[in-house]
């Protein structure tokens, strides 16, 4: 169902609205595959923070204690032993977590954190040039990405106030449009190395047009790279139609994988597929074949797919969480979450919208495709009061400074009445009281 179709049905600040809408959510029986921390009434919690953590799977204990168990039972022998050896293990990952992102087996990789991977990927895919050495982002940018960006820059002893450019809203607007993205990009066309964005903003939730811009940077000879943080997990992509060089993401947030997830890392199989790009090895990454002969093979031999930007091997005990979440996940699948996602979302901008403007007003773009399950209120009044009083009604939410307050309604485990109910207490602000 689409949000013009949703908004087309009579929608109602009324409870039993919301409460019938959740009787008919084909989803609904997914709420309880997922840990909610009980409110301080016994109820669960209305959880709206899956930007910053998502809510525990119970199938991921299980897959914890199952790793545990197969230690306990093999121990060394675990590698190669027991109902999912360790040795193979990032590989039972492959298929869901490509399909996450809409690429092909052998472009997607889950391991280590994610500036970790963007770090990685910057070594390989930002080889500046005399002529074409500048980096461009949006605005804001997460503080991760900028720290990243800036050291590489110093590293290759370039000046961030030079080299780094970043695209900002114009006057009186929240979000970068997309059309001042592209202008940026062809107007330094012949001097920028990498333009690096975030799929999904961590401030304002708004969703670039991954596909327009990828096709202009790519146009104009530059690397084309996304941190999908708040992306994986929140909307459908396409990121080998689409022509991304290399994509990072978190599986902490959207992707319930727990917190310090291993993240994950899509690398283009144009690029993949070549040895000869430069890159940090470590022993994971080298061919499988003579990954074992040690001292006998003192030389790097990277596989040809994305593996080969693996350093060491994987950390089961942090995988298994994001095995059990990704399995899931597939099993879902996207489209179905998208198309709840964008009713759930579409029914909490409803409520925000009986409020007064005055009060609240969403930064977030209220266009379908340009927003996925966050939405952003800027807060005129007493935003930390405001904020303050959520928490103490049992509402997960953040707060972002100065007087952003984020809310998440995550599709798989939040219901219309955790919407209605967080609507009560912006509506009793609205009234003053």
């Amino acid at each position: 169902m689409t949000e013009a179709n949703h908004t087309a049905r009579t929608l109602s600040v009324d409870e039993s609205f919301a409460l019938a809408c959740d009787a008919s959510d084909p989803l609904r029986g997914h709420r309880d595959q997922f840990e909610i921390p009980a409110a301080k009434d016994g109820r669960p919690s209305v959880y709206l923070s899956g930007n910053s953590l998502g809510l525990q799977p119970k199938p991921a204990r299980d897959a914890v204690v199952e790793a545990l168990d197969a230690w306990a039972r093999f121990g060394v022998a675990g590698h190669f032993s027991g109902k999912h050896p360790w040795y193979p293990y990032h590989e039972l990952l492959r298929e869901s977590g490509a399909s996450l992102v809409g690429a092909n087996v052998g472009e997607v990789v889950t391991m280590n954190s994610l500036t970790v991977n963007l770090d990685l990927m910057m070594v390989t895919f930002f080889q500046p040039t005399k002529s074409r050495f500048k980096i461009l982002m949006e605005y804001p940018v997460f503080p991760s990405d900028t720290y990243a960006v800036k050291t590489h820059l110093h590293h290759h002893g370039l000046d961030p106030n030079n080299a780094l450019i970043i695209v900002r809203p114009r006057d009186g607007e929240h979000v970068v449009r997309t059309d001042d993205i592209q202008a940026a990009i062809t107007e330094e066309s012949d001097a920028i190395a990498l333009v690096l964005l975030a799929g999904v903003n961590f401030f304002t939730g708004q969703v670039i047009d991954m596909a327009r811009i990828t096709e202009t940077a790519k146009s104009c000879g530059c690397v084309m790279g996304l941190d999908l943080a708040h992306a994986a997990g929140n909307i459908p992509m396409s990121l080998h139609d689409w022509g991304v060089d290399f994509a990072v993401w978190c599986h902490y947030k959207y992707l319930n994988s727990g917190p310090g997830a291993v993240a994950g890392c899509f690398i283009h199989e144009t690029h993949a597929q070549d040895t000869s790009l430069p890159r940090f090895g470590g022993w994971w990454g080298n061919d499988p074949d003579t990954r074992f002969r040690m001292h006998l093979q003192p030389e790097f031999v990277p596989r040809a797919d994305v593996d080969a930007w693996q350093l060491s091997n994987p950390p089961i005990l942090a995988l298994a969480p994001v095995r059990a979440s990704l399995e899931m996940f597939q099993g879902v699948g996207l489209p179905a979450l998208r198309e709840k996602s964008v009713r759930l979302t579409g029914y909490m901008q409803y409520l925000i919208d009986q409020l007064s403007p005055e009060r609240f007003e969403v930064i977030t773009p209220r266009d379908t495709p340009a927003r996925g399950c966050q939405l952003s209120i800027l807060v005129h009044d007493r935003p930390k009061a405001l904020h303050r009083d959520l928490l103490a009604n049992d509402i997960v939410c953040d707060f972002r400074e100065p007087n952003v307050v984020r809310v998440a309604p995550v599709p798989l485990y939040n219901s219309f009445h955790d919407v209605w109910r967080f609507a009560q207490v912006l509506a009793r602000h609205d009234r003053g009281s």
